[in-house]
């Protein structure tokens, strides 16, 4: 099994950014933690960060013919991004959404998930796990 993992704006900021909400691991613990579940799961794991909108649509057609799924946490995109939404839905490779935080008991503008209506399931509120917890996700979609 093949998947992309795509994490949109500020992610590469992890640890310094606002900690008190995503905590103290930075980016980089992120991106072992992720390649560490992946191999522990015989997963075979491209990780990839962008704050611009159009380079996360480009990643996603990309992954089309070359990916058997992709993990996506759009960050702000999430609210605002059609495109990400739409280039999801063109590609139609099982995707799941996940966030860090819980976004359902943040923000009013934070209820609503465009790439969540392309995904297959959400996780939220579960830190770097949720990142674990997309992927078994994936391989137990992807094998039935």
């Amino acid at each position: 099994m093949r998947i992309l993992v795509i994490n949109g704006p500020n992610l590469n900021l992890l640890g310094v950014r606002e900690p008190e909400i995503y905590g103290t691991g930075d980016y980089n613990a992120l991106i072992k933690y992720i390649e560490d579940v992946c191999r522990e799961e015989n997963v075979e794991v491209e990780c990839y960060q962008s704050n611009h909108e159009g380079d996360i649509v480009d990643r996603i057609q990309q992954a089309l013919g070359n990916k058997d799924g992709i993990v996506i946490n759009p960050a702000a995109y999430t609210h605002t991004s059609i495109a990400i939404m739409d280039a999801l839905k063109a590609v139609a490779i099982p995707a799941v959404e996940v966030h860090l935080t819980n976004v359902e008991k943040r923000e009013d503008f934070r209820q609503i998930s465009y790439a969540g209506m392309a995904c297959v399931h959400t996780y939220m509120g579960l830190g770097f796990e949720g990142y674990k917890e997309a992927v078994l996700f994936l391989k137990r979609y992807l094998k039935d």
